[in-house]
């Protein structure tokens, strides 16, 4: 794949380290608001003094996506069935087993081998011969990070361009500039032996010059700058689009502005171009946006084996104050055989003194929190995955996604609440979720250290229908007879 300048400068600046908060011409809603004065469950502060709600780190979707995105640099083992909502059911449901099946470019081929793809993913197996269908069809796809989606619309989108027309054919959308030029980096990888193929980014900080059509036939952007470009500049042909790609979609409908701008690209385009859509949710707001932006579609959903924890030993510590915690914390990691750990805590100023008091007790510690840039939270994360740091203090910014196999402990330092200062159910199973990986054995400990903490671990224990046992951690016959 041949390479503008443009390009060349995307990958320098891919290579740098580049600044991962939303630009405010981009995305006005990054959904870090102004919470309310509520009581602080956690105990953390004197009861004297009254209690105070303490903002923790919020998981900000965009830069998840991200940061799976920047970790996952090959397909994930994914365990999920697939299921297939066809438009037409009568129509023969077809599966491919190899990309030699697809009947791709040679080319194509090639560079889907040279980045490291031996076989499709178990979500490529049922997509691609969607994607690459004649006559084209319409698709929505559930997919995690890791699971193989971006080089699927990537080899759709590869496939899809005649290289001999200098007009933008197919039209990526993502919700910020950085995945923008993730996926990109994608379509350059496997696009590398097709030399007659160009790709252009509509992202901040690139100008174009108005009324001069693009000879770019792949355009990659995020949906403010690609809709000034297709409407205010005119250096996109909407009518000529034959190939709409929708990816992170629930993070788009998230974000304040991307919605509307990626409906009003959506209903330019002919009524013969091929719309694909691509999100890790299939929540409510999700559907009501898709039924909007995609007609008639196939629908591809991953049928989540039935949440379980019988994998991992739950149990809660008493304490009474930060301190407490802190020893049973020194109890848990010094009596057990732990290979790695994840100790969570609810507030940066928690994580950081948590972090500093354990490293000047001589532990291996790597402290990631949301001040961090994602990139920067990716070296930290490679770093403990690769064994250099055995405890890994963290807020909520850990909580999902993150796959370490050798973690075998997760210590719940502070308990997750919502805004409500009531349990947050789905943070919670996040976080226990971390170890336990691949089928192992995982062991979840939750420091309570208040009267409301408890009335927290109760409402845990409601919703998962499951008994949290107490744990002694100064009981070393107790503990030994823990095994992991």
């Amino acid at each position: 794949m041949s390479r503008d300048p443009w390009s060349l400068s995307i990958r320098a600046q891919e290579n740098a380290s580049f600044p991962t908060r939303l630009d405010s011409s981009e995305a006005t809603a990054s959904g870090r608001d102004t919470i309310s004065v509520q009581g602080d469950v956690n105990g953390n502060l004197d009861p004297e003094e009254g209690y105070r709600w303490e903002e923790g780190d919020k998981v900000d979707p965009a830069e998840q996506s991200l940061l799976q995105k920047l970790l996952r640099r090959v397909v994930v083992n994914c365990n999920d069935q697939v299921e297939v909502l066809q438009s037409d059911p009568n129509s023969p449901l077809s599966s491919v087993k190899s990309f030699e099946e697809l009947r791709l470019k040679p080319e194509l081929l090639k560079g889907v081998y040279t980045m490291g793809f031996n076989r499709p993913s178990r979500i490529q197996e049922t997509a691609l011969p969607m994607l690459l269908a004649h006559p084209p069809q319409n698709l929505i796809a559930q997919s995690q990070s890791g699971t193989g989606k971006t080089a699927a619309f990537s080899l759709a989108m590869l496939s899809h361009v005649d290289p001999s027309n200098k007009w933008t054919q197919c039209l990526c959308v993502a919700p910020t500039y950085e995945l923008a030029l993730q996926i990109g980096q994608v379509i350059e990888q496997m696009g590398q032996f097709c030399l007659d193929v160009k790709v252009a980014y509509a992202i901040r900080g690139n100008r174009v010059e108005r009324g001069v059509k693009l000879q770019e036939q792949i355009v990659i952007g995020t949906p403010g700058t690609l809709l000034d470009w297709c409407t205010k500049h005119k250096v996109i042909d909407l009518k000529k689009i034959s190939m709409f790609v929708l990816d992170e979609a629930d993070v788009m409908i998230a974000t304040q502005g991307f919605r509307d701008q990626s409906i009003r690209i959506q209903r330019a385009l002919s009524k013969d171009c091929q719309m694909l859509l691509f999100s890790a949710t299939f929540e409510e707001s999700l559907w009501e946006f898709a039924e909007r932006v995609i007609p008639e579609p196939n629908i591809i959903r991953l049928r989540r084996e039935e949440e379980t924890l019988d994998n991992i030993k739950q149990f809660y510590v008493s304490c009474k104050n930060k301190e407490d915690k802190l020893e049973a914390l020194y109890n848990l990691y010094g009596t057990l055989t732990v290979a790695q750990a994840i100790v969570f805590c609810h507030t940066r100023a928690t994580a950081a003194w948590l972090s500093a008091v354990l490293k000047q007790e001589g532990h291996q510690v790597a402290l990631l929190s949301g001040e961090l840039t994602v990139e920067q939270r990716a070296a930290v994360i490679e770093r403990f995955r690769t064994g250099k740091e055995k405890v890994l203090v963290t807020t909520n910014v850990c909580s999902r996604g993150i796959d370490v196999e050798q973690v075998s402990l997760v210590v719940n330092f502070d308990l997750p609440v919502n805004m409500e200062g009531k349990a947050d159910h789905d943070t919670y199973l996040h976080r226990i979720g971390r170890s336990g990986r691949f089928g192992k054995r995982g062991f979840a400990v939750n420091m309570v250290d208040s009267r409301l903490a408890v009335g927290i671990l109760h409402q845990i224990e409601q919703h998962f229908h499951r008994k949290i046992l107490e744990l002694n951690t100064t009981n070393v016959g107790e503990m030994e007879k823990i095994q992991l």
